[in-house]
């Protein structure tokens, strides 16, 4: 039994009566292969409510002392219900997530399936090597289907394409047209088989474009409503204060630190789970032989980090040590963590970015008549990139080793052993393939390197429509918004330093201190969320990528919020 579901079952039982689960959540918790039921998750659900809320409470007393009881019992309430119903909602969420990057890889699973129909036109034989060469949902859904398919007329593919047709349609066509080609002359099976893959390739590139013409709407209004509109209102309190308008501290905390983050954060998963297809990067983890294992280097790294930013914070104003502190603390410990993981991510984009060169280059030879060994070791000789550099240790390998292709690459010592890379992956496999098929299978290689030149096409395609979009939400995170809330918050204080309040006197009023902590929380929140929605949108959300990007933005975001409140307090 997982942690997750120990957690669920003991918060279950602290909710003894009976639940009616919704209709979508048993089917969330059977994909997900969780070990609780859907009455467990939901009981567990409703006992969220009132741990939280008196967590909430308690910490509403200890941060505003002054806030009336009234208010603070009421947000508390309020966010013990947001809680519970997160957790009923995250199951499915989290497979709709986790479709949605599946989905990523079907032009590479269509890519080998179609490729290895090019050496032997049978389709069993073909779905068996699609998924039993790449890791992830989607090769495990095919696995599953080719294991139910034993012994019975079809290939799995049938039923594969069942399962994902209303969530991409054109899988759908891909495979009628792959399995069609079985029973083509050899002529007419290449170009059915070219009309698979540009089906899936096809398919893949118009639901990006519909999706970044459709999101443009509500990440306008994200930006509009979430970043220009509140923090304009900001600027707008010592307006409000000469008008007599009252502005009491719960309102202006209850707004800009619950409310507004509660409201952007269902905006920003509304909008993620609505990705068509996320083109995700390869995971990378610390199973890693060059990621650490334990988190103690992250952990110390936050923690000095917090030290110097308690330090700077108070120097630059009384009331931002501790808004300095958890930013500088939590962005340089979510860096240290992520960083070794961005090293290896970068190093398998660059394998990937030359691998269709290097592919076409053996694809070539062993046409010509070169063995595939041959044919490897003069690709490493040829060609200067990472992805030569994989051939060259490969080459290297079998050398010392006496070992074959697959072994080369694909073993334990092989030169992809710490690639995490499906697509190189994929293509070591067939070029193991080839080195038993001969030169018959030269064309299906160089067919292989032209398949992932088009899919490296479709993603760069995919990244620019999106690219206004997501370049807008990280610049405004990281630079923009922070800049903006500290120039208007030392505007503010300013501008109500004459009364030492921005209100009057007597009311529960909103002081400069609070404020700036106020603002300055919101714009670390803002980065978060900001951060990770543009990264989702553009290459889904790989934990590991977000995490990076999201310390990163918590760092630029700190250094900015300081330095505009204290530039502009010089200038105003």
């Amino acid at each position: 039994m997982t942690d997750a579901a120990r957690v669920a079952r003991s918060l279950s039982r602290l909710y003894p009566w009976s639940v009616a689960p919704t209709e979508d959540l048993r089917p969330a918790l059977s994909y997900l292969g969780s070990d609780a039921d859907a009455e467990t998750v939901t009981r567990a659900g409703y006992a969220l409510i009132l741990p939280v809320a008196t967590l909430a409470f308690i910490a509403a007393t200890l941060v505003l002392p002054d806030v009336g009881p009234v208010v603070r019992l009421s947000s508390a309430l309020a966010v013990g219900l947001g809680a519970a119903l997160a957790a009923l909602r995250l199951p499915v969420v989290a497979v709709r997530l986790r479709r949605t990057r599946a989905l990523g890889e079907t032009a590479a699973l269509v890519g080998r399936a179609t490729l290895r129909m090019r050496l032997h036109p049978a389709p069993e034989r073909a779905a068996s090597f699609a998924a039993h060469t790449a890791d992830g949902p989607l090769a495990e859904s095919l696995a599953a289907h080719v294991r139910r398919a034993r012994g019975t007329p079809d290939s799995g593919f049938e039923s594969f394409a069942r399962e994902w047709r209303a969530e991409f349609p054109a899988l759908d066509r891909a495979v009628s047209l792959l399995l069609a080609s079985a029973d083509d002359r050899a002529d007419d099976r290449d170009r059915t088989l070219d009309r698979a893959l540009d089906a899936v390739l096809d398919g893949t590139r118009d639901e990006l474009a519909s999706f970044a013409a459709d999101v443009r709407g509500p990440t306008t209004a994200v930006y509009a409503f979430g970043v220009l509109l509140p923090l304009a209102l900001v600027g707008v309190l010592p307006a409000a204060r000469a008008g007599g308008v009252v502005v009491p501290t719960a309102a202006f905390v209850a707004v800009y630190d619950v409310l507004l983050p509660c409201g952007l954060a269902g905006a920003c998963v509304w909008i993620l789970v609505r990705r068509p297809v996320a083109l995700a990067p390869p995971r990378v983890d610390a199973s890693h032989p060059d990621v650490p294992d334990s988190p103690t280097t992250a952990l110390v790294v936050a923690a000095c980090a917090a030290v110097v930013g308690w330090v700077v914070g108070g120097l630059v104003a009384p009331w931002a040590d501790g808004l300095t502190a958890v930013g500088a603390g939590v962005g340089s410990g979510l860096v240290a963590r992520y960083r070794p993981m961005a090293r290896v991510r970068a190093r398998v984009r660059g394998v990937e970015a030359g691998l269709d060169d290097v592919l076409s280059l053996v694809g070539r030879r062993v046409g010509s008549g070169d063995s595939v060994e041959v044919a490897v070791d003069s690709a490493a000789d040829d060609v200067s990139s990472p992805a030569g550099e994989v051939f060259v240790e490969a080459a290297g390998v079998r050398r010392r080793l006496r070992v074959g292709v697959r072994e080369a690459f694909l073993g334990r010592y092989g030169a992809l052993a710490d690639v995490p890379s499906p697509r190189a992956r994929g293509a070591a496999a067939l070029l193991s393939v080839a080195a038993v098929e001969g030169r018959p299978a030269g064309r299906a290689v160089v067919a292989t390197a032209d398949h992932l030149r088009d899919l490296r096409r479709v993603e760069s395609e995919a990244r620019r429509e999106l690219a206004s979009v997501t370049g807008t939400l990280s610049n405004t995170a990281a630079l923009f918004a922070p800049l903006v809330g500290g120039a208007t918050v030392a505007m503010a204080a300013r501008m109500g330093a004459a009364e030492s309040t921005l209100v009057e006197r007597g009311a529960q009023t909103l002081g400069p201190d609070l404020l700036g902590v106020a603002v300055g929380a919101y714009v670390l929140v803002l980065a978060v969320l900001l951060t990770t929605l543009s990264t989702g949108l553009e290459r889904g959300l790989d934990r590991t990528l977000v995490g990076y990007r999201v310390g990163l933005a918590l760092l630029s975001a700190t250094a900015a919020y300081l330095a505009a409140f204290r530039g502009a307090a010089l200038v105003f």
